[in-house]
């Protein structure tokens, strides 16, 4: 599988392949025309609740991901194409969180990548 993670606000590369805005909301400040998102699949992004709880605070890394990922199971038909894509090409999720290391980005490659195995034994 090949995933990488970018900030919506750094400059767009070839090397990034097919990218993948995987936030509810379009990063402020960035243009349309500059960020070259080739799919926005918002319903895969942390609803809009666990989203500002994480935001506000009110939730901390490990409960935010534990959400996150129940949420993520319920979208497991509509990520399918996304692994697979990713299993074939390089993918990169792109998200606009000044935290690199503690954002619903992250917490998506790590379910692609335990979902990415699960298709490979479904496969004829």
């Amino acid at each position: 599988m090949s995933l990488a993670l970018k900030r919506a606000f750094a400059a767009p590369a070839p090397e990034d392949g097919h990218r993948v805005l995987v936030d509810r909301l379009w990063p402020r400040g960035v243009a349309k025309a500059d960020a070259r998102i080739d799919d926005w699949p918002k319903e895969v992004a942390p609803g809009d609740a666990l989203r500002k709880a994480f935001h506000a605070g009110e939730l901390g890394w490990g409960e935010f991901r534990r959400r996150y990922l129940a949420e993520l199971k319920a979208h497991r038909e509509t990520l399918r194409p996304l692994a697979e894509r990713a299993a074939r090409e390089r993918v990169t999720l792109v998200f606009a969180a000044k935290d690199e290391q503690h954002n619903n980005a992250v917490v998506l490659a790590q379910y692609l990548a335990m979902l990415e195995p699960r298709l490979r034994a479904e496969s004829p």
